[in-house]
């Protein structure tokens, strides 16, 4: 005769109780969980609204280390021009900061004055 031992060794037992054990228990576990998780997840979220944050501040502090920098070389360019200063060196800076006056350049290609004939 089977017993109620043979019955808990069985595969069909062994889930019937740890369905039964799941349950009774997750009206007391799923609580505990959402009371520990929530902080938890709102500590995470801070902390990338706090990172992003940092991040933008860098990259406008980065940005504008570039930009002085990229004065500074134009200025040097200039001074270099007015000094007597190469004619590429010269050229170059033109062509770069003017395109329209030379009538090239990819944004200035369009713009070229058109000869008269």
């Amino acid at each position: 005769m089977a017993g109620i031992g043979d019955f808990f060794e069985s595969p069909t037992g062994g889930g019937v109780v740890v369905g039964l054990a799941a349950a009774v228990l997750t009206p007391v576990i799923v609580p505990v969980l959402v009371s520990v998780a929530k902080p938890l997840l709102k500590s995470i979220i801070k902390s990338g609204i706090f990172l992003y944050e940092k991040g933008k501040e860098t990259a406008a502090e980065i940005t504008e280390m570039v930009d002085d920098v990229a004065a500074e070389a134009r200025s040097e360019m200039a001074g270099a021009h007015a000094g007597g200063g190469t004619a590429a060196m010269t050229e170059k800076l033109t062509y770069e900061e003017h395109p329209e006056r030379e009538g090239r350049g990819k944004r200035g290609a369009d713009k070229a004055p058109k000869e008269e004939a």
